[in-house]
């Protein structure tokens, strides 16, 4: 290859291409450039299972060619930075697009929504990097230790893994918009195996994830505590079939929260496959909830200063105080519903936009996990979930589940090999708890739940 472009040009390499994708004959056109590196290691029963290494580079282009009844659009991607694969990448682009079908709704936003958020946004921390390889085998091999020192009943292990990556993203577009942010990350993990009386094998799993190395918990606590979550699985029981309230840890509940994200989607609003169509302005969720999606929380997993079409990220309430207050959009959404984009327009390299969360929430309550727990007489509180047994268009619910039986407010016994079962557009109503322990360990993140009136199927 030649004329390979420096790292530090990348932000001229994307404008310089959407010149040439102009000149070549597209009426709008943007360019992502991404590249990033990623370090990962496993260890397992003390010996290095895996280690890693790598770094990738790669830029798309999206054109937009204007005809007499819309858009015509067509991305293409490409790993070569050469003038040859810059070349190839822009007349591949133009080539398609003419062969496509014009859109009334496509196009890019107008040139005065586009914009960012300035200052220093904490997404990049030097210190991912700062430990030596070896110690970073370490960090998982003590993390996979502390674990196996838990509990005599735990007797093996499908690791420990720490895990690095940093990465840097550049977008710019033929309306004036030009950024570029980077962003960190680090994560240690570990999944213990523990022996019950019966001879039963149980796993769980507990984890660390930051936008610095000094923001993680120690290897010990992670390992402690996955051995904690794995010990309380042993001698697991089924139970009769009842309906009865349900206790959600929040890191299952998170799912329903996001949930609540993909039924306000936009692509999912004017297809109308979501149990949210039409509902803007209505009461969807019990009074007490309001979810929250905000990109702009300082060192939040979900933060970026612009979304994916080059517009400033911004806080959006999605339901307040039981309320549908807004739907997601990005700029295609937005036309198609004659509304304006509320910034959260996702992508990859290839392809038209789609519609991401930034960093999404459900705003906690006052409550205690224990306190909520001590008002339940009988139920479940879930600590996992399994399947995918959701439907969008009708809210139906119904997945495979574990947890702990509750009793008289405390926790007696684990379950197992049961399925809950309701409908999301209820079980929002029927929220009737929510726990003060909103903690982000993701993009999304929930309080403790509880959900009055769904079934458990048991035998």
């Amino acid at each position: 290859m030649t004329n390979t472009i420096p790292t530090t040009d990348l932000r001229t390499l994307a404008a310089d291409i959407v010149s040439r994708a102009q000149r070549a004959g597209a009426s709008d056109a943007e360019v992502t450039i991404r590249e990033g590196d990623e370090f990962s290691t496993t260890v397992r029963m003390g010996q290095v299972e895996t280690l890693k290494e790598s770094g990738s580079r790669g830029m798309g282009i999206r054109v937009l060619v204007a005809g007499a009844n819309g858009y015509r659009t067509a991305s293409t991607t490409t790993s070569d930075f050469s003038e040859e694969g810059i070349a190839h990448l822009v007349n591949g682009a133009i080539a398609l697009a003419r062969v496509t079908s014009e859109d009334p709704f496509a196009g890019l936003a107008a040139p005065e929504e586009f914009g960012q958020l300035e200052g220093d946004l904490a997404l990049y921390h030097d210190d991912v990097y700062s430990l030596s390889g070896a110690d970073r085998i370490e960090y998982a091999r003590r993390a996979e230790a502390a674990a196996l020192a838990a509990d005599t009943r735990i007797t093996n292990s499908d690791g420990g893994s720490f895990d690095a990556a940093t990465g840097r993203r550049v977008f710019a577009n033929s309306r004036g918009f030009s950024g570029e942010y980077r962003a960190s990350s680090c994560s240690i993990a570990v999944s213990p195996i523990a022996l019950g009386q019966n001879g039963e094998m149980q796993r769980d799993y507990w984890y660390t994830y930051a936008r610095s190395l000094a923001k993680l918990d120690s290897p010990e606590s992670v390992g402690a505590e996955a051995a904690r979550r794995t010990l309380r699985r042993l001698d697991a029981r089924r139970v009769k079939t009842q309906q009865v309230p349900l206790v959600f840890a929040p890191e299952v509940a998170r799912s329903l929260i996001g949930a609540i994200f993909d039924a306000a989607s936009g692509d999912s609003i004017y297809r109308g496959a979501s149990f949210f169509t039409g509902l803007l302005g209505q009461q969807v969720a019990a009074p007490t909830i309001t979810v929250i999606d905000d990109s702009t929380i300082p060192g939040g997993f979900g933060t970026s200063p612009f979304d994916g079409e080059g517009l400033p990220s911004r806080r959006t309430v999605i339901v307040e105080n039981g309320v549908l207050a807004n739907y997601l959009l990005n700029t295609y959404t937005a036309r198609k519903l004659g509304m304006k984009s509320t910034g959260n327009a996702a992508r990859g390299l290839a392809g038209n936009p789609g519609t991401g969360a930034g960093n999404l929430f459900l705003q906690p309550g006052t409550q205690s996990p224990e306190g909520i727990l001590r008002g339940v007489p009988s139920g479940l509180y879930v600590t996992s979930l399994m399947g995918q047994g959701v439907n969008m268009v009708t809210g139906d619910y119904s997945r495979g589940a574990a947890g702990l039986w509750i009793e008289n407010g405390e926790l007696t016994y684990p379950v197992q090999e049961i399925t809950i079962a309701g409908n999301l557009k209820e079980m929002f109503r029927n929220i009737t708890a929510i726990g003060n322990d909103l903690v982000f360990r993701g993009s999304v993140a929930s309080p403790t739940l509880r959900i009055d009136g769904m079934t458990v199927a048991g035998e």
